[in-house]
């Protein structure tokens, strides 16, 4: 992993991706989306302070277990500016997704344990198929093909 002397305050792109472990495109993609942020020079490259990479740390850790951009998003802007993300942060962050991670395992889970019911019959019943309409929420609205017609105009 490349070393950025202390006395250095500001990252390029390049530095930062090399630091991080993260392409150009995709910290480009994490500007854009307000994840993290930069300076522009008068020769208009930017520069990223060196929490930055603190930042990037905590979106890809946030990823890996599956939390939305906007979410983690929102959760860094709880955060004061120009400070790195901190263990205690991570943990109450966290915490906050825990029941939402909690209720998408239930529900993975559940489709995993049904997958199998549904391959090979083909049927994929709007009234009783677990992975095309779980738990018939779709029967508490319409039936037949009057459904395809709606998720077309959704």
């Amino acid at each position: 992993m490349p070393q950025i002397h202390e006395n250095v305050h500001e990252l390029t792109v390049g530095q930062l991706s090399a630091r991080s472990g993260v392409a150009v495109s995709a910290l480009h993609f994490y500007e854009a989306k307000g994840l993290i942020a930069s300076r522009r020079t008068s020769g208009n490259q930017r520069r990223y302070s060196r929490d930055t990479l603190r930042r990037v740390a905590f979106v890809r850790a946030s990823q890996r277990v599956g939390i939305p951009l906007a979410t983690i998003r929102e959760a860094l802007a709880q955060l004061p500016e120009e400070r790195t993300p901190t263990r205690e942060d991570w943990a109450r962050l966290s915490q906050t997704w825990r029941s939402e991670l909690e209720e998408r395992i239930k529900q993975l889970n559940r489709l995993r344990d049904h997958l199998t019911d549904c391959i090979g019959c083909g049927c994929l019943s709007l009234d009783t198929c677990v992975l095309s309409n779980p738990d018939d929420v779709s029967g508490t609205r319409l039936t037949g093909s009057r459904l395809m017609v709606e998720r077309r105009e959704e």
